[in-house]
């Protein structure tokens, strides 16, 4: 325990500094708690609070604070170099909708047997896939192959808030 300390009340005014006996027996009458606020400081600085009340009510903050944060998922999209034009616009649509949720989205292209020979198709797939997104996201990075599939990460143009 520290011989002085810099009292604070519990609306915020400085009661000046005084011995930690004296500032524990004004907390005891007040039927608050002496907290120290910055005990680094020369004389410590102690502050009369409910302390219970005070972790409450930021456990409360702490808890709404979590409520109204949004995740930013990676939500993902695959295809075949060979898919149909049908098929590409419902990949696309859900997409779009992916991004307008605020989620990032990897698109992959999936090469099997034979198709490996040909990956510059895929390559134009995705760049294709991006272009159509252009209004609504960006392209991270340039399509990667890493083993039989290539992929490219789309994200979101601007921070809009999520539909509920």
């Amino acid at each position: 325990m520290d011989r002085e300390v810099r009292l604070v009340s519990a609306t915020g005014e400085q009661l000046g500094i005084m011995s930690a006996a004296q500032a524990l027996q004004m907390a005891e009458e007040a039927n608050l708690d002496l907290v120290k606020i910055s005990p680094s400081a020369v004389p410590p600085v102690c502050k009369l609070m409910d302390y219970g009340k005070f972790k409450f009510e930021q456990t409360k903050r702490e808890k709404e604070a979590k409520k109204n944060q949004h995740v930013v998922e990676i939500k993902e999209v695959r295809m075949s170099p060979s898919i149909d034009s049908n098929d590409f616009n419902v990949k696309l649509r859900n997409a779009q909708k992916f991004l307008s949720e605020g989620d990032r989205v990897k698109v992959t292209v999936r090469f099997r047997g034979r198709e490996m020979a040909h990956t510059e198709i895929g390559k134009e797939l995705l760049l294709k896939f991006a272009q159509q997104c252009a209004e609504v996201a960006n392209m991270d990075k340039e399509p990667k192959l890493d083993g039989r599939h290539m992929s490219i990460f789309l994200s979101a143009k601007v921070n809009k808030e999520p539909k509920k």
